[in-house]
């Protein structure tokens, strides 16, 4: 079944123009990103498909690309559109400058940047930086490394902190590994932003290990502030 087949008031792109994007269900705006089906399934079907497989819409915003290719009729190209779109919609609502978003100890920091790391086989690095409210300003990946080793350098971290004036900074990186116990070469280099920061007036106020479903904080760990 293909969308032509579906009356022409139905059609998403139709309903879309007629009634507007917000009165649009779920289905029917997956629908329009997924454009056209197959000889079986209309786009509508497969957008049914699709919600029915991840359970609700709001988990659409973890949903990894292998998991949309292993739907009927969802193929690499429309898997990769939808991700596209999802993170673009994530990064609109995460960058806006109308929203700030607060975050203000190492679980809410964590419950907000989890997805950052979901299934990711080597290390990533991330400074998020906080204006004096404890709002952050930016969210930024800084280094990507190997399964075992990521190479970040303190200047780079202090650099992005002074081109958005941020009065704060908190770091967090994965352990592909699953393992959140921070390793002897997290210790070192978080001594050694807490040093620099101390210098620059621009304090490191934790720094995070995620794992695959937990993590773990160095100031949860009272362990900040005796490096």
């Amino acid at each position: 079944m293909y969308v032509k087949d579906i009356p022409a008031e139905e059609r998403p792109r139709e309903r879309f123009l007629k009634v507007g994007v917000k009165n649009l269900t779920n289905q029917e705006l997956l629908a329009i990103l997924i454009k056209t089906g197959t000889k079986e399934y209309s786009s509508t079907d497969l957008a049914l498909l699709l919600l029915n497989e991840i359970g609700n819409v709001e988990r659409l915003k973890d949903v990894s690309i292998t998991r949309l290719e292993k739907i009927k009729g969802i193929g690499p190209v429309k898997a990769i559109e939808i991700a596209s779109a999802i993170e673009l919609g994530k990064r609109i609502y995460l960058e806006s400058p109308k929203y700030k978003e607060k975050l203000i100890n190492a679980k809410e920091i964590y419950e907000s940047c989890k997805y950052l790391f979901t299934k990711k086989m080597q290390e990533e690095f991330y400074c998020l930086y906080f204006n004096n409210k404890q709002e952050l300003i930016e969210r930024k990946l800084l280094f990507m490394g190997t399964i075992n080793k990521s190479v970040v350098h303190p200047r780079e971290v202090f650099k992005e902190a002074y081109l958005t004036s941020a009065a704060s900074i908190v770091c967090i990186h994965n352990h592909p590994s699953g393992d959140t116990k921070p390793s002897r070469e997290d210790i070192i280099f978080t001594k050694n932003l807490i040093q620099i920061g101390r210098v620059n007036k621009i304090p490191i106020l934790d720094h995070i290990i995620v794992g695959d479903t937990e993590y773990y904080s160095f100031y949860e760990n009272n362990n900040l502030f005796n490096l």
